[in-house]
């Protein structure tokens, strides 16, 4: 049986969510959010917007991983939260395009995107 594979993040109000939505695509290709915010000139009076969906996969974040010869760190943050059959992880949105940043606490740092993963 595939993970279920839950992925939420926050748009804030001096982002773009298209970019937002697009960084964690790089991670999880098949990722589809429940709600896209428009975008407004900053400032302005948006508050942050909680952004879900799930994924299929998590073949291109361990392929990435690999590549970058973290796979055993990825592995071992991933799992600092594992809770019978399910865990959490954050990983930075920045560092989901580029794949340069590690972390001590997290796999990647702040701003971040959020999974779940439960079977």
């Amino acid at each position: 049986m595939a993970p279920l594979v839950s992925v939420s993040t926050v748009v804030q109000p001096h982002e773009d969510a298209t970019k937002v939505v697009d960084s964690v695509k790089a991670v999880f290709p098949d990722w589809v959010p429940d709600r896209i915010p428009e975008n407004a000139a900053f400032p302005n009076e948006r508050g942050g917007v909680l952004i879900t969906g799930s994924a299929e996969s998590l073949d291109t974040l361990l392929e990435s991983a690999r590549n970058q010869r973290i796979l055993d760190t990825a592995l071992d943050a991933m799992t600092m939260e594992l809770e019978g059959d399910s865990t959490g992880f954050a990983l930075s949105r920045q560092a989901a395009l580029d794949w340069s940043a590690v972390s001590g606490e997290h796999l990647w740092l702040e701003p971040h995107a959020r999974a779940h993963m439960s079977h």
